[in-house]
C-alpha cells in the first residue's frame, strides 16, 4: 500500500515547507558517523582469539629454557614456569594467592627484592602468550586512536593504559595494539616500559606463525626496537614500514598443548 503526503496549499506555506525539508535533509546527510568503540573492537579480537576457551583452559608450552603452564577457571588462575637447575627442579608459581618458588616441590624462601621480579617475569610470558586476552581486566583503560594501514591492510589502532590500583607493578607501561579491521586479529603491538633502574624503552612486535590449537589462537613475534631512541610509541607502526626498527629477537612458543 502506498501512502501519500499532504502538502501545503498556498505558495508561502509551500516555500516554508520546502526550506524546512531541505534543512532536515542536509542535517541528516551531515551527521557524523558514530565513533568507533575500542571496547567493542577488543571484545571481538578476544573472541576471535578464543577468549571463552582461554577462560577455562589449561595451557602449556616451552619458551626458551623454561616450561610454562597456565590453569585458568573464570578468574581463578595459576601461572607456572619451571626449569631444571643441576639436579633440582625449580618451579615458580603465581596465583590468586601470590607468588611462591618451589625446589623439587618444596616451597623455598625468596628475598623480598627478588620475589616481585620473578612474579613479573612469570606473568609477562603468560600475558603475551594469549593476547589480546587480558585486555578486559578491570584495571585496563582502552582508547581508540584511529584507523591506519600497515602493509596495505586496515587496522584499528588502540591505546591501552593501566590503573595504579590493580594494574600491577608495571602499571605505568603503555601499550598500542593494531587489530585488523577485517579479521579482528591482533597482528601488531607495541609498548613502552620503565625498568627498576629507570631505563626507558620501546618495543614493537610483529605476529607470525599463526596457529589455532583447540580453538585458541597462538602466534610468535618478531621483536623490534626503534633505531632512533627519541621515537614515540604511537609512531612505531610508521617506523616499521619505513625501516626505522631493528630486529632484536624472536618470541617463539614451542610444544603448545591446550586442555
Amino acid at each position: 500500500m502506498h501512502s501519500f503526503a499532504t502538502y501545503p496549499k498556498n505558495k508561502s506555506m509551500y516555500k516554508s515547507f520546502f526550506a524546512i525539508t531541505i534543512i532536515t535533509l542536509l542535517q541528516g546527510g551531515c551527521k557524523q558517523p558514530k565513533a568507533l568503540d575500542a571496547q567493542t573492537i577488543v571484545d571481538r579480537a578476544i573472541a576471535v582469539s578464543g577468549g571463552e576457551t582461554i577462560e577455562k583452559a589449561s595451557i602449556a608450552f616451552d619458551f626458551r629454557n623454561w616450561h610454562y603452564k597456565a590453569i585458568r577457571n573464570h578468574g581463578v588462575f595459576q601461572l607456572e614456569r619451571q626449569f631444571k637447575d643441576s639436579l633440582d627442579i625449580i618451579r615458580d608459581v603465581l596465583s590468586n594467592d601470590g607468588f611462591q618458588r618451589y625446589k623439587n616441590d618444596s616451597p623455598i624462601k625468596v628475598s623480598d627484592t627478588m620475589a616481585p621480579k620473578y612474579a613479573r617475569s612469570v606473568n609477562s610470558v603468560h600475558y603475551f602468550s594469549v593476547l589480546p586476552y587480558g585486555l578486559n581486566d578491570a584495571a585496563v583503560n582502552k582508547t581508540y586512536l584511529n584507523e591506519v594501514s600497515i602493509n596495505a591492510q586496515p587496522y584499528h589502532k588502540i591505546k591501552v593504559t593501566f590503573n595504579q590500583n590493580g594494574g600491577g607493578d608495571d602499571f605505568e607501561d603503555v601499550f598500542t595494539y593494531w587489530i585488523n579491521a577485517n579479521t579482528f586479529k591482533t597482528d601488531y603491538l607495541a609498548y613502552s616500559y620503565l625498568e627498576d633502574d629507570g631505563e626507558f624503552g620501546l618495543r614493537f612486535r610483529e605476529a607470525f606463525n599463526e596457529r589455532f590449537i583447540n580453538g585458541i589462537r597462538f602466534v610468535d613475534y618478531n621483536n623490534f626496537k626503534p633505531k632512533d631512541l627519541s621515537a614515540a610509541l604511537e609512531n612505531l607502526d610508521v617506523l616499521f614500514e619505513n625501516d626505522g626498527l631493528q630486529l632484536l629477537s624472536k618470541i617463539e612458543l614451542e610444544n603448545i598443548s591446550v586442555n
